[in-house]
């Protein structure tokens, strides 16, 4: 196991390495650099805008040199720790993503509990009880999961939550008097009375969609020989579903956590901007429509980090469980 976890982590750098340079790479798509907009700021203000000047801000923010030795400059920068300055906001991106960042975890990480505690149990009754009742109406569920956008959901969800309680809890994740205020035991009661709705609508899609892979993967193990030959030698229904089938049908699950944990942090965009949530997604989108490169790239590679220590904890996760893919590798 320690040398499967091993060669996990020596891939990783390489991993990081090329995921770092496509990520430059995106952010120097776009026309223009993050210097035009400033100086577009500047001319709006009335500044005049001189070639001393132009050449002043490439020389600080290191434009000046060739595309290679930016991402150098870049990486390093990152690596250190030191993110840069954001054009778009005129603060430190660390100072921004320091704000975003712990927000976007908790609710992520209440996200990722929910969608696993429905989807697993769910899963498995409707694989035990196929082509029962309540089996079709779990994949009618899911199917109505997986069609309506979750940002619609969100709405509607805003709306009943109103409707019944008047309450304005569905917006955003704290209330006013609470955003600029230290943090107390009435800030956290009030940011996790706001926190359920968005969890839940983040879970809803996930959870319909890891319902029909936990159902398909659990109904093909029940179907094997060896769950034959086990019920045949008396091991009990329940004892039998969960030290066999059971764990080979969470390899699924297991692997979609090397994608799910980028995901979840950056949250979705259109239920972000709907619910008002202070998310990375919606600053990403700012920063990338502003072409505030520091900002967006520093997002980016945050992601590409996520996914590679996702994958990292879901092939350390496969080899504990399936110990098949271990000893393959």
């Amino acid at each position: 196991m320690t040398v499967y976890v091993l060669r996990r982590l020596l891939l990783m750098i390489p991993v990081l390495l090329i995921g770092s340079l496509l990520v430059f790479v995106v952010i120097q798509l776009p026309p223009g650099t993050v210097i035009d907009a400033k100086i577009a700021q500047l001319r709006n203000r009335g500044f005049e805008v001189t070639p001393e000047l132009v050449s002043s801000l490439e020389a600080q923010y290191d434009l000046d040199q060739p595309l290679m030795v930016q991402y150098f400059f870049w990486l390093g920068n990152i690596l250190r720790g030191d993110f840069s300055h954001s054009m778009l906001y005129n603060r430190p991106v660390g100072a921004i993503l320091a704000e975003r960042l712990p927000l976007t975890a908790l609710m992520s990480f209440i996200s990722f509990l929910l969608l696993n505690l429905m989807a697993i149990p769910i899963g498995i009754v409707a694989a035990v009880r196929q082509h029962s009742l309540l089996d079709y109406c779990v994949t009618f569920a899911g199917f109505i999961g997986l069609a309506v956008p979750n940002f619609i959901f969100a709405l509607v969800l805003m709306w009943a939550v109103f409707s019944l309680t008047g309450s304005t809890a569905t917006v955003g994740l704290m209330s006013h008097q609470f955003l600029d205020a230290a943090w107390s035991l009435p800030k956290l009661l009030d940011l996790l009375n706001h926190l359920w709705i968005p969890a839940i609508v983040m879970a809803t899609a996930g959870t319909a969609e890891q319902v029909r892979v936990m159902r398909a993967n659990l109904l093909d193990e029940l179907r094997k020989p060896y769950v034959t030959v086990a019920r045949a030698k008396g091991v009990s229904g329940a004892r039998l579903l969960l030290k066999y089938p059971f764990r080979v049908a969470l390899n699924p699950f297991i692997v979609r956590l090397g994608w799910l944990l980028a995901s979840l942090m950056s949250g979705e965009l259109m239920v972000s901007v709907t619910l008002g949530l202070p998310t990375l997604a919606p600053i990403m989108l700012e920063a990338t429509m502003a072409q505030d490169m520091f900002l967006a790239g520093s997002i980016l590679f945050i992601e590409l980090l996520l996914t590679v220590v996702g994958i990292l904890l879901s092939d350390v996760l496969l080899g504990i469980v399936d110990p098949r893919i271990r000893d393959a590798v």
